[in-house]
C-alpha cells in the first residue's frame, strides 16, 4: 500500500430539520389546537483513530464527507427523524489541523478514540412549542440550523520512540532491520528507503521500543531537495534520535562535514527537533581494524567538540548493537 501522510478533506455536518405548523383536525372537535412537531437534529461528523490503517491513502480521491440532514417535523406532534452521523477512520498518530486558522485541533494518538469534528445543526421548533395562554393558535415555527462545515488538513505523524537520521547509505535501514522486526529495503545504492518504516525492538518480554527508519538527508534538504525533509516531521514524537554515521566510506574531514550537514538541515527544519537528545552512531566498523576505528572516532569527536553520547557499531554484523538497544531502553524508561 502506498504511504501517504497528508490529506485535505472537507467535512459537512447535517442541517437540522425545520419545525412544522399544523393544527389538529378531529371529528367533533372544530377548534383543534396546534400539533406541529419539531424537526430532527442534523447528523454529526466524527473522526476515529484506528490501528487497522497506516496511511491516508483512503483520502486521495474521497475528500468530501457529509452527514445526514434532519427531517422536518410532522403533524400530530411527530418529531422529524434525526440525521445520520458519519465516522471517518484515520490512522493512529494523525494530527487534525483547521486549515483557515492553521490551528491544531487534536492529535489522534489512542486507538478507538473519537473526536466530534463537525456538529450537526439544531432542530427547528414546531408550532406546538409556541402555544401559550395568550396564543392558543400559534402559527410560528423555526427553521433548522445549518450544520458545521470544516476544511481540514490531516497529517500522519508516526508514533516511534526512537528515530534514525543520516545521509543516504549510512546504514540506517541495516540497523533498523538488524535490531527490530522491520522489513526494510537494503541495497548498495543510495535512497533505498523511500518512505518511513517502523520496527519493534524487543529487549525482553517487558522491555521494547519502536524505532523508525526514514529516508536519508542530503545537503539543502531543508530547501526541498531530496526525500528526507518530507518525512522529518515523523521524528516529532520521538524521544531520542540516532544519527547514523558511515566511518568507512569517507576520510575524516568528509565525515565531519557529513555530520555537520545533517545537523544543519535538522536545525534549519525545526529547532525543536534539533534540541531533542541525539546520539552519534558510528557505523561500519567491521570494515576497519580496531585501532583505525578508535583513532577515526576520536579525531572526529575532537573536531566536532561535542559532548553528545556516541556508540561504535556494525549494524550488518550486529557488533555492539545489543548494548545500544539496552541503553536506549534504559533512556526511554527514565524519560517516561
Amino acid at each position: 500500500m502506498k504511504f501517504i501522510d497528508t490529506a485535505i478533506i472537507h467535512v459537512i455536518a447535517g442541517n437540522g430539520g425545520n419545525g412544522c405548523v399544523s393544527f389538529r383536525r378531529e371529528k367533533y372537535i372544530p377548534k383543534g389546537g396546534p400539533d406541529g412537531g419539531n424537526g430532527g437534529n442534523g447528523g454529526n461528523v466524527w473522526l476515529q483513530a484506528t490501528n487497522n490503517i497506516t496511511t491516508l491513502i483512503n483520502f486521495k480521491f474521497n475528500k468530501i464527507f457529509s452527514a445526514g440532514h434532519g427531517k422536518n417535523g410532522l403533524s400530530k406532534n411527530r418529531t422529524g427523524k434525526r440525521g445520520n452521523d458519519i465516522t471517518i477512520l484515520v490512522p493512529i498518530g494523525t494530527r487534525i489541523i483547521n486549515i483557515p486558522t492553521n490551528e491544531v485541533i487534536e492529535d489522534m494518538l489512542i486507538n478507538n478514540t473519537q473526536l466530534l469534528i463537525a456538529k450537526g445543526g439544531w432542530h427547528g421548533l414546531g408550532n406546538t412549542r409556541f402555544k401559550s395562554s395568550t396564543n392558543r393558535t400559534p402559527k410560528q415555527k423555526t427553521l433548522g440550523k445549518t450544520g458545521e462545515k470544516r476544511q481540514l488538513l490531516l497529517e500522519l505523524i508516526l508514533l516511534a520512540d526512537v528515530g534514525t537520521l543520516g545521509l543516504p547509505n549510512s546504514g540506517k535501514s541495516t540497523l533498523v532491520r538488524s535490531i527490530s522486526n522491520a522489513n526494510t529495503k537494503i541495497a548498495e545504492y543510495p535512497f533505498t528507503t523511500l518512505k518511513p518504516i517502523l520496527g519493534v525492538v524487543k529487549i525482553n518480554q517487558e522491555k521494547k521500543f519502536i524505532i523508525s527508519d526514514l529516508p536519508g538527508l542530503i545537503q539543502h534538504a531543508s530547501k526541498g531537495i531530496g526525500l528526507g525533509i518530507q518525512f522529518l516531521k515523523h521524528l516529532e514524537r520521538c524521544s531520542l534520535l540516532l544519527h547514523i554515521i558511515d566511518i568507512y566510506s569517507y576520510n575524516n574531514s568528509t565525515i565531519v562535514k557529513n555530520i555537520e550537514t545533517v545537523i544543519y538541515e535538522l536545525k534549519n527544519y525545526n529547532i525543536e527537533l534539533y534540541k531533542k537528545p541525539r546520539w552519534l552512531i558510528f557505523n561500519k566498523i567491521d570494515l576497519l581494524n580496531t585501532e583505525k576505528v578508535n583513532e577515526t572516532v576520536q579525531n572526529i569527536l575532537s573536531v566536532l567538540n561535542t559532548k553528545e553520547k556516541y556508540y561504535i557499531i556494525s549494524a550488518v554484523n550486529k557488533i555492539n548493537t545489543k548494548s545500544l538497544c539496552i541503553d536506549i531502553a534504559h533512556f526511554l524508561k527514565k524519560k517516561s
